[in-house]
């Protein structure tokens, strides 16, 4: 990472990062004030600039993401050092595939806390820690925004334990060798 951030072209684009994050309290991804924006409105931009699409899209990791699915669960799992294979899962308001009888309390404890309605723990690679310090008006504005999503029916696979057979790509998540 520090070879990285040594890197005149990454230090222009850590500072462009934070300078459109910033810029993303006021702006939305149209054009206007935060404060001209739905709480959908809000959601979308904040789940947009999040990455949640990264991980819970079909196709995304790919380089083809399925913009009819947006949302719907990837195709693609998440091998962790340790500990098994995760899918990123369907965040759609499908019933039996996606968050459909979640309320929006329970959307914002799992994305604030990493704990689902039935009070299991989130993989170890969704970043609810990031997320734990939003305002709560943020938290609730990406609950609307997944519960207007159009439904998607879309079981992801998994997850695996350790010792199951995969059946599906991975990407495999490594732990970063200590500075010597």
């Amino acid at each position: 990472m520090e070879k990285i951030a040594a890197c005149p072209k990454a230090k222009i684009i850590g500072r462009l990062a934070v300078f459109v994050l910033a810029l993303g309290t006021t702006v939305s991804l149209k054009e206007g004030p935060a404060q001209a924006q739905t709480p959908v409105e809000r959601g979308r931009y904040l789940v947009t600039m999040g990455g949640c699409n990264d991980c819970h899209t079909p196709g995304y990791f790919s380089g083809k993401p399925d913009q009819t699915r947006v949302l719907g669960g990837s195709d693609v799992g998440f091998l962790g050092p340790d500990n098994g294979t995760y899918v990123g899962p369907n965040l759609t308001p499908d019933a039996e595939t996606g968050l459909g009888y979640w309320s929006a309390d329970d959307i914002v404890k799992a994305i604030q806390t990493g704990i689902t309605p039935e009070g299991r723990e989130l993989a170890p690679m969704m970043p609810w820690r990031r997320f734990a310090g939003l305002q709560k008006s943020d938290a609730y504005a990406i609950a609307a925004y997944l519960k207007s999503l159009p439904t998607v029916k879309h079981q992801v696979a998994g997850p695996f334990g350790p010792s199951e057979h995969v059946t599906i790509p991975v990407m495999r998540v490594v732990r970063p060798e200590p500075p010597q």
